[in-house]
């Protein structure tokens, strides 16, 4: 460690639980972060400011107007721009500690690219919207023996819980299939930016004891910041009848791409059947007389109809205007092509 470092990190080095081993453990580290959206932005900026060395930025997005009331590494630009999540945050976090590495993956996660995209970080950090990504984290995690970390948030209302293979319960064992029935999203009950950041913090937190070396709490946290009320639960061991944990039946790391799905908290529709690569060039020569399109190098904006199409190298698109996946794949074949 570097007397620079020393100095910056004195304040982390001084607190007993961290010291100079936690802290020099920290620089070696690597967290892939997956969703870099209110909870994942906080948690990337948490973490580059601890000096953990090496983060992979994982998200599928791109910065929105609506994003900047609770996403924290997001400026104006970024959402006139349109930049992805992923790049954008990387950006800024150039800007926060030059002296870490920050890696940004703008693709969607799936069991087919879920081991190139992760690989073999020392933790996982939650940072998603929807339990299907969940599942095949959790998944994964537990295969390679990866701690990782789950929090969620809508409205004031949110959720934490460090998951630690062989020692903890998974997120299977405690839901062993999705939540039934209509479900409040930030789009249908809202989301306060402190429930996010509180939500954040505790991942955080969680995930530098591990990066520490210790285990975290093992606990159940949940946080309800309007009303005040906070309440924990002890956190059981592994089920032996999990499905992950228990019977090593990874079945969510066995499917076979991944069909379209509705955007939490937006009126839209991520279509990513597509198996081969998009020229945004030639496609923008062929929309430009059909629309109004925007482009930059890491993604191209169509906008045709009251819809707006987002389209990204990798074939994959998001149909905003819509949650009607039949709709979204008929403008998708329209503009974009099968």
């Amino acid at each position: 460690m570097t007397p620079r470092d020393r100095d910056r990190y004195s304040r982390q080095i001084l607190f007993h639980g961290i010291g100079l081993e936690g802290q020099q453990r920290l620089l070696a580290a690597r967290v892939a972060i997956v969703g870099c959206g209110a909870l994942g932005s906080f948690q990337a900026g948490a973490l580059a400011r601890a000096g953990v060395g090496k983060l992979v930025l994982i998200d599928r997005d791109y910065v929105e107007w609506s994003n900047l009331q609770r996403q924290w590494l997001y400026e104006e630009a970024d959402a006139a721009e349109g930049l992805p999540k992923a790049v954008a945050a990387a950006r800024r976090l150039a800007s926060i500690n030059s002296s870490i590495s920050v890696e940004p993956v703008v693709a969607d996660l799936t069991p087919a690219s879920i081991e190139e995209v992760i690989g073999r970080p020392d933790l996982i950090l939650d940072g998603t919207d929807n339990f299907e990504t969940r599942y095949l984290l959790n998944d994964y995690a537990i295969r390679s023996g990866i701690p990782w970390v789950y929090g969620a948030a809508v409205a004031s209302y949110g959720l934490v819980m460090p998951v630690v293979p062989g020692l903890t319960c998974c997120l299977k064992c405690l839901f062993p299939e999705p939540p039934q029935g209509t479900q409040p999203t930030c789009e249908t009950a809202g989301v306060l930016n402190a429930v996010t950041a509180a939500v954040a913090s505790l991942q955080v937190a969680a995930g530098m004891r591990i990066l520490t070396g210790q285990e975290p709490p093992r606990r159940i946290t949940s946080i309800d910041v309007w009303t005040g009320v906070i309440r924990q639960l002890d956190q059981p061991p592994p089920a032996p009848s999990c499905p992950a944990c228990g019977l090593r039946d990874f079945r969510h790391l066995r499917g076979e791409g991944r069909p379209p799905i509705s955007l939490c908290g937006r009126n839209a529709v991520q279509i990513h059947e597509r198996r081969r690569p998009v020229n945004l060039s030639e496609l923008r020569r062929a929309l430009e007389p059909l629309g109004e399109v925007r482009a930059n190098e890491f993604a191209l904006r169509f906008f045709v109809e009251g819809y707006e199409i987002t389209v990204f190298p990798d074939g994959r698109a998001i149909i905003k205007g819509t949650q009607d996946v039949a709709l979204a794949r008929s403008l998708y074949a329209r503009y974009v092509g099968n």
